[in-house]
């Protein structure tokens, strides 16, 4: 079967996407949602002095608002009705993920098939609705309580602030789940994919511009570069990578036959956890310098003022600790998102075993042990793909918009989406020569 499905995918060219009119239609769907979104970043919030805000914005876009930004797709830059982007329903999809693995009730919902996952998926919009209206208020208060930023303040601009942000998010989580099903790709992805590619236009003409007027040298623009190909080039690689369990399947009789039992393999990404690693360990070391900057740094003591120091980007402390919470959230998020004792009792229920390992508890651990091992392998993997471009931000003042997390971002959504086009074109060349061999066989019966 797969090398058939090789075959298959080696013989695809321009006719066999001519001919696909429903991936061409689930591709126009695609850029059309995208184009929606994009639109809606540069629609202001009421209320706001846009000229104020942009002023005091330039001030904290080296914080957790700068991060924020990027997966906005520079909607929290111009503060319009998507400043919140898409973040609370991720927020709200990890921390429901979080209760499966310690609410007994939930992890059965999560074991009964689509009608259970139906249920947290309700679930977790009812979450994104909270935390979204939470953080909508939060961003109300606080541009209020900056000098000039609002023209009129009080409960109308809070409650339609908070309106205002809350639709944003709950349009863009019903866009994404629509990209999902009538277009291509994973659509919550996609919507941070189409922010940070927005603004990389923008980020690549201003080192350009750097080096015109002679702020960064040629050599440091090469270097730069040459650090983007190789950063692209070894997620491509590591992404892709997986550990194949052989996995096989006794001789089964069906009536007076007997059947030769069958192999396939478990496959384990070498990156499980994906990008989510980096996002909490920027959010949560970028967020003292947010708060510090919004507050009055004379009045904060000694010790606290040398902290934020320490932690701005490039410094020592910075780095050794978005190391460390890189690794942590890696063999977390792992362990979250893949259960080996799930995994070994669904491959005993249907008769697969792993030779040499005894099925059930043993098989279990087995599998934790190929999984920690080459969770190592991907946490070193995140690690050096995140810290090497702060380095170098750090020493050259490159974008922050070029950064490992964005990166990563971008190769790995487009890495998905291109398998996802390349499987539906896959499906309509089998269809096709399915139909030209139901009409061989028609022919010859005549």
């Amino acid at each position: 079967m797969a090398s058939a499905a090789e075959q298959l995918a080696s013989n695809l060219n321009f006719s066999t996407f001519a001919k696909a009119e429903d991936l061409k239609k689930r591709l126009w769907f695609t850029l059309g949602a995208l184009l929606v979104y994009r639109l809606g970043t540069y629609i202001p919030l009421p209320g706001l002095n846009p000229e104020a805000f942009a002023q005091a914005f330039r001030g904290q876009a080296g914080g957790i608002l700068g991060l924020f930004n990027m997966f906005s797709g520079g909607a929290v830059e111009r503060m319009a009705i998507f400043a919140l982007g898409i973040m609370p329903y991720i927020s709200a999809s990890i921390i429901v993920q979080l209760m499966t693995s310690v609410v007994p009730s939930l992890e059965q919902l999560k074991k009964e098939g689509e009608q259970g996952r139906k249920i947290i998926n309700q679930y977790t919009r009812y979450g994104t609705v909270l935390l979204g209206t939470l953080q909508a208020y939060g961003i109300a208060v606080g541009l209020e309580s900056g000098a000039g930023l609002v023209n009129d303040p009080g409960w109308f601009f809070r409650i339609s602030t908070v309106i205002s942000l809350l639709g944003g998010t709950m349009f863009l989580m019903w866009l994404g789940e629509q990209i999902t099903s009538r277009g291509i790709g994973n659509g919550i992805s996609l919507i941070i994919f189409a922010g940070i590619v927005a603004a990389l236009p923008g980020a690549l003409a201003g080192t350009l511009e750097l080096g015109r007027t002679g702020a960064l040298s040629f050599g440091v623009i090469l270097a730069v570069v040459l650090m983007a190909v190789v950063v692209i080039a070894l997620i491509v690689f590591v992404e892709r990578a997986q550990r194949r369990l052989l996995i096989q399947y006794p001789k089964r009789q069906v009536g007076n036959r007997m059947f030769q039992g069958d192999t396939s393999h478990l496959p384990l990404k070498l990156n499980t956890a994906g990008v989510i690693p980096a996002i909490f360990a920027s959010s949560l070391l970028l967020l003292p310098a947010t708060l510090a900057g919004f507050s009055n740094t004379a009045e904060l003591p000694s010790w606290a003022t040398a902290v934020i120091a320490s932690l701005g980007h490039g410094k020592p402390l910075y780095m050794v600790l978005y190391a460390a919470m890189i690794a942590f959230f890696a063999f977390f998020y792992t362990a979250i998102v893949f259960n080996p004792k799930d995994t070994a009792d669904n491959l005993k229920k249907h008769g697969g075993f792993i030779p040499g390992i005894r099925p059930g508890e043993r098989t279990a651990e087995y599998i934790d042990y190929v999984l920690t091992r080459i969770t190592v392998i991907g946490a070193a993997y995140l690690m050096f793909v995140c810290i090497l471009p702060e380095i170098l931000i750090a020493q050259t003042g490159v974008p922050f918009y070029l950064g490992g997390t964005s990166l990563l971002i971008v190769v790995s959504v487009t890495l998905d989406t291109v398998a996802q086009i390349q499987g539906h074109l896959i499906a309509q060349q089998y269809e096709g020569l399915i139909k030209k061999s139901k009409l061989r066989g028609g022919k010859r019966g005549r």
